[in-house]
């Protein structure tokens, strides 16, 4: 297959695009960014470690006909391009229109509802698309469908990531796409699932989380496309949110900029810039607030856990990413390395059903987290289980 990496410069679309140099199928990759040098100098490292041609291209995804012109020279784009608020649903309608497959980190709920609405376009054109296909959303479906398959029943399904306020490697302006990304997702109202429905409510709500193996805790709610994805394929009954694994003193500060947000007094890219250089004035804000938040406890950094009834009694499944820490630290291998393992299937047809699909339903999970324990040696997915409320 002849592979587009959209956005191939920055932090994810160089780990993505390394991976993808290396797999089996790849006949051509082209590294494509706005930023023309930045482009070469990835593309000359990728080259210098694999048989496979890798070429640089100069692609800014809101210059259409640029754009279609490489996607129809593409059998796959994998567009790391953010944040997907802004560029997600354009870039899956002209990968659709050129007959591309397509697979993306789209990490925002807004866009990721729209895109899946695209579902019959896909279908009828032959394509198919895999969208939020990293960590979280990506990994954190997969974990979750994990969870819900030792059910008979479900009727909560969370999937909880470690979030933590620290540098983000950005663009050329200081700023990254995934820090304007987060601070999108924690104003306004956000998607999460109440009673099997959607609903929109404010985020960083507290979710208090009693799991098998005595784990205790609080996470907080953010906006995130697990809950939408995950209400139309898993179906439960209850509720459903992504949440933010996170320490008080975060979750106040986070707290701060979303009341800041919602007045209007921020935008998200000035939001995003207090998470590297936070006012003095705000700082104090979060600390007269930290001690009224609920902590973590003992609840693990990124998993998923279920809750319904198996053999009519209530039960609760926790399906954890265990050994992970390290990987985690580092967002841009922890999101593009699933990326890249992920369009293996697509670029050898395991997963390659035209249409729009979530991960959960397009992706070989067995098959996904066998090759994520070979490039991540350590890591594995531990399954707990135990009636509910034990």
């Amino acid at each position: 297959m002849k592979v587009l990496a959209l956005g191939g410069a920055g932090a994810m679309g160089r780990v993505a695009a390394r991976v993808v140099a290396g797999l089996p199928g790849v006949v051509d990759l082209v590294v494509a960014d706005r930023d023309p040098e930045a482009a070469r100098r990835t593309a000359a490292a990728l080259s210098a470690g694999t048989a496979v041609p890798v070429r640089a291209a100069r692609v800014d995804v809101a210059d259409t006909a640029r754009l279609h012109e490489a996607l129809h020279r593409s059998d796959l784009v994998l567009n790391t391009v953010g944040p997907y608020y802004r560029y997600g649903v354009g870039v899956l309608r002209a990968a659709i229109r050129a007959g591309t497959h397509y697979l993306d980190l789209c990490d925002d709920w807004e866009p990721t509802a729209a895109m899946l609405d695209l579902d019959v376009e896909a279908r009828a054109a032959g394509v198919c698309a895999l969208v939020g296909m990293g960590a979280s959303p990506g990994i954190s479906n997969l974990l979750a469908a994990r969870a819900a398959a030792r059910l008979d029943t479900l009727t909560d399904v969370y999937t909880a990531w470690p979030v933590d306020v620290g540098p983000h490697e950005g663009s050329p302006d200081g700023l990254s796409a995934a820090a304007v990304h987060w601070m999108q997702q924690i104003g306004g109202a956000v998607a999460t699932v109440e009673a099997g429905r959607i609903v929109h409510r404010p985020p960083l709500r507290p979710v208090a989380l009693r799991l098998p193996g005595g784990r205790r805790g609080t996470a907080y709610t953010v906006g995130h496309p697990e809950p939408v994805t995950l209400r139309r394929t898993l179906r439960p009954g209850g509720a459903s949110a992504g949440l933010m694994v996170v320490t008080t003193g975060t979750a106040a500060f986070l707290d701060v900029l979303r009341r800041d947000l919602d007045a209007g007094r921020l935008t998200n890219e000035t939001a995003a810039a207090q998470l590297d250089r936070p006012s003095p004035g705000r700082v104090l804000r979060a600390v007269a607030l930290a001690p009224g938040m609920r902590g973590p406890g003992s609840l693990p950094g990124f998993f998923a856990a279920a809750t319904g009834t198996r053999a009519g009694c209530p039960y609760t499944v926790l399906a954890e990413l265990a050994g992970a820490e390290k990987v985690l630290a580092d967002m841009a291998e922890s999101t593009g390395v699933p990326a890249a393992l992920a369009a293996a299937q697509l670029i050898d047809g395991t997963a390659r059903e035209p249409g729009v699909h979530p991960p959960e339903t397009a992706v070989d999970g067995d098959r996904f987290f066998a090759d994520l324990a070979r490039h991540w040696p350590g890591v594995r997915v531990e399954v707990t289980e135990a009636p509910s409320g034990v």
